[in-house]
């Protein structure tokens, strides 16, 4: 039997491999520095944040996860913080601002 690809694969009628993750405030990491960007506990220390935006992300070794040590302040930070989080893997960097 051939699936109908036009059937919504949720009640909702929207598909769950096409929705942006996003990072959970109640699981934000306590190293982060206070502010408004947060890495929270999904994070599975790929790098890629720690790469894009070096002076804004960190590793904690022990746990093995990045954190934000510097919230952004300048436009320019703001946007690397920004596309940091629009290329996180596990969309496990949040903005407070968001939503």
């Amino acid at each position: 039997m051939e699936s109908d690809r036009s059937e919504p694969l949720l009640p909702s009628g929207l598909n769950p491999q096409l929705q942006p993750t996003m990072a959970t405030l109640s699981d934000r990491l306590p190293l982060n520095i206070a502010g408004r960007f947060f890495v929270d506990s999904s994070c599975i220390d790929c790098d890629q944040c720690r790469v894009e935006a070096p002076e804004f992300f960190a590793r904690d070794g022990d746990s093995g996860t990045s954190y934000v040590m510097k919230q952004p302040v300048t436009p320019e930070e703001i946007a690397a913080v920004e596309s940091a989080a629009a290329n996180c893997a596990t969309g496990s960097i949040g903005d407070e601002n968001a939503g």
